[in-house]
């Protein structure tokens, strides 16, 4: 097999007068574990674990120019006072030993400054909004969701101050300090920080800056304050600083919003008032509506178009952010189209990807999943974790420690929660056997697959792994205490997953009625005719003999074209998986009704993409009702209440999406043969991938 290789995106790279070892830059992710404005070791033991692994350029979170004022957290490093200068010091000379070269992002957030809002400060504005966001996706937050929202501005509503000419002159000021104390802690580039509704982002749109002087208007008008701030960090430190300049091209969501046209001739000023390079990003501007629209997309290569087009009219490097992935990045640099590519998220998920493109182990790359719970701890004023790097905010757990004896280790369930656990123990030296009932890996994984497919990546990844560390995996081989025995196992490790009964309510057991168990067996071809209906049960078993469904992308593509159900489908129950699966049978043309008995959807999905998948379910015509009691179930119809009002709707399937309970009756089995064993994933405690790794690594990194 040819080898991929990457040697446009690991080709050096130049900007300004810096140098970088290659095109691969980390973009600013905020991590919040600054103390009062100033960098600790934690923030810099996680940078230099994206620098250690390759990553040619580290551009820090957000970092306040005027700290505490405009700050978005009190968790967020400074740049107002010399007291900051030693962190950044240590952080620069930690990146420089190395190889990579530092970026400090410097940034005043104008109306969304929470610091500002909770010490009863108005916010800095071009002027007072004259729009209010549309907020009902919270109705999809939890109450303990909102109280943490809250809490990072005291619960207080921001009150705004139109900013004078001395306010303006005072934050060029402000900002040009800022530059020199990043100059004098020995740091590679500034980026400031023009976009995602922060102040120089927001007098560059029309939608926000409605002022009549000099500083609105026309485009030129708009972009003056920030290209008055490029020239005064040009002039006070544009011989010792990069200056990168961050900006959207293109903002969603809300009429008058940055058009690409005008990010075009605002990256054309920025040039001439001495950027170095221009950071191309998109901004949904309405953080509960369309956050996944930006500033961080689902969508792959979400901004590649934009910064194309913007390279085409300016003569300095051009950056592009937004989920590019390495082949895409690759592809997009070699033609010329960008040169740099930003990965965030990926870098979050493995921060050795570049060194691994290098050595040509893509394979071995661990995918980020764009689950959207890294940033989602950012609405919570709080540090981002990963759901498949448990190492990120904790650095200090790698390298894995070496076993200090080597046992044979059992394994059973091949979902991800075994899958990690059997691929850790293998790296810390102990030897590892999987057994799994099923004819493939991933369990439930491979099934949320068809709904999610970016979970594809990671099942993908771990089948490599799996291959790559030549661990002994077992299918059509069901676990008990005797083929245990026979395996003479020193330690088991329970991950069977969770259990999905049919529902309890009258008429639960009719053969129309599915759960996410028999669901899963229909795919993988090992339904009966009895669970799945005739027709649903042969379709299974012709799959799995020709080896089709083997592949979720195309069951995904198939099920498009001819998906042998009814057209009247009622999903019961909204959390994760309800959720998503009503989408996933809208999408194929059925008309879904999906019945929550509380009020919150989409549990335990990360909020913007809770939020999300709520507005995207509605669009393709899902019927949702909340807060509803299921009365039964019939042959053709589901009925239910809400407060006095009964409904029913027709049902040719019924998918009862609830219920999923946590069970390991392996476990009990092992207890009492006085085998020693470990109960992890979902089989101990429902909580999805996330919960799997998680869980494994609690376990079998002390084993």
């Amino acid at each position: 097999m040819k080898v991929k290789t990457y040697s446009h995106l690991m080709a050096a790279g130049r900007i300004g007068g810096m140098e970088t070892p290659n095109r691969i830059v980390l973009p600013a992710m905020d991590m919040n574990v600054s103390e009062h404005g100033e960098i600790e070791q934690t923030e810099i033991d996680h940078y230099v674990a994206r620098a250690a692994g390759g990553a040619g350029l580290i551009i820090t979170g957000a970092c306040a120019i005027a700290f505490p004022f405009g700050a978005a957290s009190m968790k967020e490093p400074g740049l107002s006072e010399d007291r900051f200068i030693p962190g950044l010091k240590a952080l620069a000379d930690a990146i420089h030993a190395t190889g990579s070269k530092l970026c400090i992002q410097s940034t005043h957030h104008g109306k969304v400054a929470r610091v500002d809002t909770a010490n009863d400060r108005p916010v800095l504005a071009p002027n007072k909004p004259d729009y209010s966001y549309n907020m009902s996706a919270l109705a999809d937050s939890t109450p303990d969701e909102l109280r943490r929202m809250g809490a990072a501005t005291a619960g207080k509503q921001a009150t705004f101050k139109e900013m004078t000419t001395d306010d303006i002159s005072g934050l060029i000021s402000d900002w040009a300090d800022a530059a020199e104390r990043i100059a004098k802690a020995d740091c590679d580039a500034i980026e400031i920080h023009v976009a995602h509704g922060y102040i120089l982002g927001v007098f560059l749109n029309q939608r926000d800056n409605k002022r009549t002087d000099e500083y609105g208007g026309p485009l030129a008008n708009r972009a003056r304050l920030a290209c008055e701030v490029i020239a005064a960090v040009k002039e006070r430190v544009g011989d010792k600083l990069a200056i990168l300049v961050r900006v959207s091209g293109e903002e969603y969501g809300q009429e008058g919003g940055l058009s690409l046209e005008e990010a075009i001739e605002a990256s054309q000023l920025f040039e001439q008032a001495g950027a170095d390079a221009i950071h191309v990003t998109g901004w949904g501007r309405n953080p509960f509506d369309n956050f996944t629209d930006g500033p961080l997309p689902s969508k792959v290569g979400a901004y590649l178009e934009n910064a194309a087009e913007i390279k085409k009219h300016v003569g300095i490097p051009v950056i592009a952010v937004g989920r590019m992935l390495p082949d895409i990045s690759e592809k997009a640099i070699a033609e010329g189209m960008i040169d740099f590519a930003a990965m965030g998220r990926q870098l979050l998920a493995d921060p050795e990807l570049p060194n691994k493109l290098r050595e040509g182990k893509a394979d071995q790359v661990r995918p980020c999943i764009n689950c959207y719970l890294c940033v989602a701890e950012n609405f919570f004023d709080d540090t981002p974790f990963c759901a498949v790097n448990p190492a990120l905010g904790n650095e200090a757990l790698l390298p894995l420690k070496p076993a200090s004896a080597s046992k044979h280790i059992v394994v059973v369930g091949a979902g991800p929660a075994g899958l990690e656990s059997a691929r850790v123990l293998t790296e810390r030296g102990h030897r590892v056997t999987v057994l799994d009932k099923s004819d493939r890996l991933g369990g439930t994984m491979w099934f949320s697959t068809m709904t999610t497919p970016d979970n594809e990546r990671l099942l993908r990844w771990f089948k490599a792994e799996i291959k790559r560390l030549r661990i002994s995996v077992k299918l059509n081989t069901p676990a008990t205490v005797e083929t245990i025995r026979a395996l003479n196992a020193d330690h088991v490790i329970v991950a069977t997953g969770a259990v999905r009964p049919k529902p309890d309510f009258p008429g639960g057991d009719l053969p129309n009625v599915q759960t996410g168990d028999t669901l899963r067996a229909m795919m993988l071809g090992t339904a009966t005719a009895q669970e799945a209906g005739f027709v649903l049960s042969n379709l299974g078993k012709m799959g799995r003999l020709s080896g089709l469904t083997k592949s979720p992308e195309f069951v995904r593509q198939f099920t498009k074209y001819w998906l042998p159900m009814g057209k009247n489908v009622v999903v019961i129950g909204g959390s994760l998986v309800g959720l998503e699966l009503a989408e996933f049978l809208a999408e194929r043309g059925r008309n879904v009704t999906l019945l929550h008995e509380k009020q919150q959807l989409g549990l335990p999905l990360a909020m913007p993409r809770r939020w999300t998948a709520v507005k995207d379910s509605l669009d393709h015509g899902v019927k949702i009702h909340r807060n509803v009691k299921i009365n039964r179930i019939t042959a053709k119809t589901v009925e239910w209440s809400e407060g006095e009002e009964s409904f029913s709707a027709p049902a040719a399937m019924v998918v009862y999406a609830d219920g999923t309970t946590a069970a390991a009756p392996l476990a009990e089995k092992l207890k009492d043969a006085g085998i020693s064993h470990d109960v992890i994933g979902d089989a101990g405690a429902v909580n999805y991938i996330h919960g799997a790794i998680h869980s494994s690594w609690n376990v079998v990194t002390e084993l």
